[in-house]
């Protein structure tokens, strides 16, 4: 056994009374600390997963002040074989926070960066105690240093060692001290090394910038906020109750004088948010921090903004809701500072003195992001373009916070830059598959087509020729990964079966595509593309159940009842299966309609006409069948509780020349709740099995109860018609909507079941040994276990369930498996979590752009399309919120404007006139008075609109509604009345099912308008091919058009 040496480690600090203390720990030193590389000759153990390679020129080893200054340099890619010293990792976490500590430990734990730590402060040889009178600075830098020699010395010279500092002195002292050891500037060394990655070359200088702007404040001027009090008096005060943390929200309608943080309170009787009115009593904080907030006195308490705001206008109006508490930022107790989608000013000569100074004060495209100070020298360069910044440092002696350039998305207005704005800022990595992932894959072409592997046959439930095996997806599905199975068994029961892709074959723990997998943990659904959470020969390949191809599933089989469809008995396993049709949606229903679809059914070409009716006989029984099951399962759910809420999916309709003709709601049909039920069913079966089988590390989902005070809206609505809702439990809550009926307006319905939606809480992932049993429930679907298995191509988290599921039922050690424990897990679900959240956001932000597209050129006075029916769903001191049933779309409707006119719509078939008025704002309406009539709006009135755009540079273009008429608009015979069967159940589940399945549309291959490297820059990114682009725009009202954010508007 190595000997240890022990030594004396004295450390001294000072109290907040002002007094010295003098601390000895004990610190013991070996020799035998691995050094965690591939090129050892001295035969160290290796103790972690990431080792710094052989094939690399050199290793690198940042110094302290460089690990925590230039973070985003050595987070690049392209950067590796960096070692990081345990004195190094110390620094970052007490100098730049835990955040900046986790992004440096995520370089270290991807191994695909094949970076390593080195616990220099237990080596023998590397170990340097503080000499009497050292400067601290000088002591680090010298251990980092002595570290790097040893490292040399340690691998016999077979590697250089590149030091990075930028302390000027020590370059002069130790440049040349040591032969193999060099001490370079991180400027010096991008320029001899890496002279053509110009990201980093642009990052260094910004930061290099910002860096100097930030000492040069320190010096000293008036201050503009208040210091934040000290870590340890902001943690004594939360545990009294005297602050209060929370993450903050800033109100992007209203960005420079509200925000909210959420109170973590038990009791219902109290209001849960706090609101911060102000720049001052905000204090630098950014929107997502989280903060400690002190109460302000009653007496200064205030309500929030009830009037709308124009995008980009500074006008604020004066009214506002009952006063409720507010506070002030007295404290950070984690930045989540991100990258920012930015661009210059339009008066840039003017802050810059036409060219001469680099200090510029970009605006971000979101609204509820403060202005960045950053400095560059190519601001000419970047003036019409997109760029991405990072938040560095907020002094209080600034306005703003200091930020650096990191990169240019390109030229404003083009497709791909707004594209790919929206992922940046929902912080969605989509970039191309590396080299070494696409190693993994298995061959599969024509020359080398892929087969099955005859011993992994064996091991599984043959039901090739046992089943019959078909999907149902929507047209140009490419990536199916659930199948269904229904037939009559011999003694009379009735077998149903969800055969789902096995992606967990193909993808081993801890591989390349299983970290990227993980990382990505969704396929991103845009709405003219998709980016895959796995590579293509897996997702539209080896993993997809297309139609007669032999595939590898993981199956879930039913014995029902063949009356009651009560479960008698259940098999799980590993199957191998051969898809017999794969059948549209609308197919599929046609079929059950009893119509004609011999022709839309491809399998079925080529047999003669006795052939084919046998086939669709056997095929219809089996879609009626399913379709029966279905009604049942969602009837016992419904009893159960589970409330059903309003859907919307929305699709892009594109001509010849891939241009948008059309936006439109699409008609929901009975088949796609009798798939999404059976999805559920399956979901709720895998989840019962997992959470026996792994009572503590289960990976399940909750949908937690609800908020009462989140329906507030929705018993308000219900009261303008004389309806009660019953919240108090989700059977109340369905029973209750489903008694609000406007006989005269269907949409009346929709809109309480969209409110409702709203009023939700967010289901998550979570591990269940992090919750009480008793919290595992999902409200919304009424079920006691629910988790996600159906859909491993395109969730992470589906991924994680098969493999749980498969150590469940076959008994297999979970450490072979590399399942994760509850801590691991329930980290892993939180990524997971904002992942999810983030793709939702992005595929909500993609449908504004392109809705913006779609009106964009449209003359609004003139064209029909832009005149439309809106039914009024919420009231304003200055105007109304309206929903847009044609287009599924809502916005402000302003029926006053900055300068005091009010819209006066009182002379039938003339355009409403801007004129001197008030207006009178009542519990259910709001009157428009002028000289000459009054005008009333009542919520829930249909009344005709105009929609055109408006351009922002800066930000996303919006929706612009004008006021048309204070009536109805002519029907238009064209969309119809929406099917009253409308109705899915709640949120991202029934939804979520779908979601897997998006619609169709391919939109702009036309090189005019895209450039003529699109095709190369979508064969880069991952994207789908044109012909086969997915149009995934599924969002219930929450999401499409009738949701008040819940920071107002």
């Amino acid at each position: 056994m190595m000997d240890l040496l022990k030594i004396d480690k004295i450390r001294q600090y000072k109290t907040r009374q002002g007094f010295v203390k003098r601390i000895v720990q004990e610190h013991y030193l070996r020799e035998d600390v691995p050094c965690n590389s591939e090129l050892c000759l001295a035969g160290c153990r290796q103790t972690a997963n990431c080792v710094v390679p052989a094939d690399v020129t050199h290793y690198l080893l940042p110094d302290c002040q460089t690990a925590s200054d230039y973070l985003d340099i050595l987070e690049l890619p392209e950067l590796i074989g960096i070692v990081f010293l345990q004195t190094v990792l110390h620094h970052v976490r007490h100098s730049s926070g835990k955040r900046s500590y986790q992004r440096l430990y995520n370089k270290v734990k991807d191994m695909r960066s094949r970076c390593t730590v080195f616990a220099n402060e237990f080596c023998h040889y590397a170990y340097c105690s503080r000499e009497p009178g050292e400067d601290h600075v000088q002591w680090q830098f010298r251990v980092v240093y002595e570290s790097a020699v040893w490292y040399y010395n340690h691998l016999a010279g077979q590697k250089p060692i590149v030091l990075l500092t930028e302390n000027e002195k020590v370059i002069e002292e130790y440049g040349s001290r040591t032969a193999g050891v060099y001490v370079l500037s991180i400027g010096n060394y991008l320029n001899m090394f890496w002279p053509d990655l110009n990201q980093a070359l642009d990052i260094y200088e910004s930061l290099k910038a910002s860096l100097a702007e930030v000492e040069s404040q320190s010096k000293g001027s008036s201050k503009e906020y208040t210091e934040y009090l000290p870590m340890d008096v902001l943690s004594a005060g939360i545990k009294s109750g005297r602050y209060i943390d929370g993450a903050i929200r800033v109100n992007r309608h209203h960005a420079q004088e509200e925000a909210f943080v959420s109170r973590n309170i038990r009791s219902s009787d109290q209001k849960s948010d706090v609101l911060i009115a102000g720049r001052k009593n905000r204090n630098r904080a950014v929107d997502g921090d989280i903060v400690v907030v002190e109460l302000l006195p009653q007496a200064e308490w205030t309500g929030r903004i009830i009037s709308l705001k124009a995008a980009g206008s500074d006008d604020v109006g004066s009214e506002k809701s009952e006063s409720m508490p507010c506070g002030r930022v007295v404290g950070i107790l984690q930045r989540n500072w991100r990258d920012y989608v930015v661009s210059l000013p339009d008066d840039l000569e003017q802050q810059t003195g036409g060219g001469q100074s680099d200090k510029i004060l970009v605006i971000p495209w979101d609204y509820s992001i403060p202005k960045i100070r950053i400095s560059t020298r190519h601001a000419l360069q970047l003036k019409d373009q997109r760029i991405v910044v990072r938040i560095d440092s907020w002094e209080t002696d600034s306005m703003f916070p200091n930020g650096h350039f990191v990169r240019s998305l390109g030229t404003i207005g083009d497709l791909e830059t707004e594209i790919a704005a929206v992922l940046v800022e929902k912080n969605l990595s989509v970039g191309p598959f590396s080299e070494g992932l696409l190693k993994e894959m298995p061959e599969n072409t024509e020359q080398n087509p892929w087969v099955m592997d005859e011993d992994e046959v064996k091991k599984r439930r043959d039901l090739r020729r046992s089943h019959l095996i078909f999907s149902i997806d929507p047209k140009g599905c490419e990536d199916v990964d659930d199948t269904l199975s229904v037939r009559k068994l011999k003694n009379g029961r009735i077998e149903l079966g969800v055969h789902i892709a096995d992606v967990t074959y193909f993808v081993k723990p801890d591989s390349l595509t299983d970290l990227e997998a993980r990382s990505r943990s969704t396929t991103v659904y845009l709405a003219d593309r998709r980016y895959d959470m796995l590579p293509e020969i897996l997702s539209a390949q080896l993993c997809s159940l297309i139609g007669g191809v032999d595939r590898y599933a993981v199956s879930v089989v039913w014995q029902l009842d063949p009356n009651t469809y009560e479960v008698i008995k259940v098999w799980y396993g590993r199957t191998v299966i051969r898809s017999a049709y794969k059948m549209f949606y609308e197919a599929a229903q046609a079929l059950h309609d009893g119509k004609q679809v011999a022709d839309d059914i491809p399998e079925l070409d080529g047999l003669d006409a006795a052939a084919v009716d046998k086939k669709l006989v056997e095929l219809k029984w089996c879609v009626d069948k399913l379709m029966d099951i279905a009604r049942h399962l969602k009837a016992r759910r419904v009893v159960g509780g589970a409330v059903q809420l309003e859907g919307e999916e929305v699709k892009v309709e594109l001509n010849e020349e891939q241009e948008i003709e059309d936006l439109v709601p699409k008609q929901t049909m009975e088949i796609h709740e009798t798939i999404a039920e059976c999805m559920i069913f399956a979901n709720h079966w895998v989840a019962k099995k997992i959470a026996e089988a792994f009572s503590t590390s289960a990976l399940l989902r909750h949908h937690p109860l609800p908020r009462q005070d989140q329906f507030q809206e929705l018993l308000y609505c219900a009261k303008a018609k004389g309806y009660t809702i019953d919240t108090s439990s989700n059977k109340a809550l369905a029973d209750s909507l489903d008694k609000c009926i406007d006989s005269n307006d269907p949409l009346y319905n929709r809109i309480l079941r969209s409110l409702a939606t709203k009023a939700m809480s967010n289901a998550l992932y979570f591990s269940t040994g992090s919750l009480p049993r008793d919290q595992f429930f999902h409200y919304g679907l009424a079920l006691d276990r629910y988790t996600h298995f159906t859909s491993p191509i395109r969730r992470y988290a589906d991924v994680i369930v098969h493999r749980q599921l498969l150590a469940a039922v076959e008994e297999e050690d979970s450490n072979s498996l590399h399942l994760p424990s509850n801590k691991d897990l329930q980290q892993l679900s939180g990524h997971i979590n904002t992942k999810h959240r983030a793709s939702q956001n992005a595929q909500r932000d993609s449908q504004v752009l392109f809705q913006a597209m779609y009106f964009h050129d449209r003359d609004s006075t003139t064209d029909e399309r832009c005149i439309v029916d809106a039914v009024v769903h919420n009231l304003r001191a200055n105007g109304l919120l309206v929903f847009i049933p044609r287009y599924g779309i809502k916005g402000a409707l302003y029926l006053k404007d900055k300068e005091g006119l009010v819209c006066d719509a009182s002379s039938p078939g003339k355009t409403p006139t801007w004129a001197p008025g008030t207006l009178e704002w009542s519990e259910f309406s709001i009157t428009v008075s002028t000289s000459t009539c009054k005008t009333t709006f009542k919520l829930f009135d249909h009344i005709t609109v105009r929609i055109s755009v408006q351009q922002a540079r800066s930000h996303a273009s919006s929706l612009r509604f004008d006021l048309v008429a204070n009536q109805p608009h002519k029907k238009d015979e064209s969309i119809g009345v929406q099917n009253t069967s409308l109705k899915t159940d709640i949120i991202q589940e029934v939804l979520g099912e779908s979601e897997d399945k998006p619609s169709t549309a391919s939109i702009y291959d036309n090189q005019d308008i895209l450039g003529a490297d699109f095709p190369e820059l979508k064969k880069q990114y991952g994207q789908t091919n044109e012909s086969v682009s997915l149009y995934h725009l599924l969002q219930h009202l929450q999401e499409m058009g009738l949701e008040e954010s819940a920071d107002g508007s």
